[in-house]
């Protein structure tokens, strides 16, 4: 009897440990696939992985972090592409996967990093209109990240971001923007992920902008 129970628990660790690696090996190919696409239809499918995925292993928080990332990736590319009209539907997608994704980790410096990029997409639908409200949401969402992880590094990229493209007379300052993409950039050789699925994104975007700048 002692064996077939020591088996039986051999058994069910053995199908833990693999249930978790195919779970690692899926995430990493994935976070991968993010890291390497600007394509919306990608980022679209990307985001419907990373939501399977999350409604599979229920008690992790990273598969609907990244389901949101995905999303706000897009919302910033459609951005960029003067398609002012998807913000709103990608800025409103988005949050529904961060809010899975605090429901299972609350009081997170990463989690609250995206809630800024969504206050900010909603803020650009129409900035005249909604400066009021999504800015004051946003500064609140960044300042709760800062005091939760102060060297994130991701954290001072969104204010270089926020300094380097503001208009002057809202408050924006160039020089000051480069000084905050350089100070990230040297945050990022220093800082170190909690594990190997942790957010590790905005390196080389603070690079692209430190090259473009000077």
């Amino acid at each position: 009897m002692k064996r077939f129970i020591f088996s039986l628990i051999l058994l069910l660790c053995t199908g833990l440990v693999f249930a978790q690696s195919a779970y690692e090996s899926t995430m990493t190919k994935k976070i991968h696939e993010l890291e390497n696409t600007n394509n919306p239809d990608s980022l679209t499918a990307l985001s419907n992985d990373f939501l399977r995925i999350g409604e599979k292993e229920k008690t992790k928080w990273l598969p609907y972090y990244y389901a949101s990332l995905s999303t706000i990736q897009k919302g910033r590319i459609a951005m960029q592409m003067g398609k002012m009209d998807e913000l709103e539907s990608a800025a409103e997608l988005a949050q529904t996967y961060l809010d899975k994704a605090t429901a299972i980790s609350a009081d997170n410096a990463e989690i609250y990093i995206l809630s800024k990029m969504i206050h900010t997409l909603k803020l650009m639908i129409n900035p005249v209109v909604t400066y009021a409200t999504e800015g004051p949401l946003a500064e609140e969402a960044l300042q709760k990240a800062e005091k939760l992880d102060p060297e994130n590094p991701r954290i001072t990229l969104l204010k270089a971001e926020d300094a380097y493209f503001t208009p002057e007379n809202f408050g924006g300052d160039k020089k000051k923007g480069l000084e905050l993409f350089k100070k990230a950039l040297k945050q990022f050789d220093e800082y170190s992920p909690e594990t190997a699925l942790s957010p590790n994104w905005g390196k080389e975007e603070a690079a692209h902008f430190i090259k473009m700048a000077e």
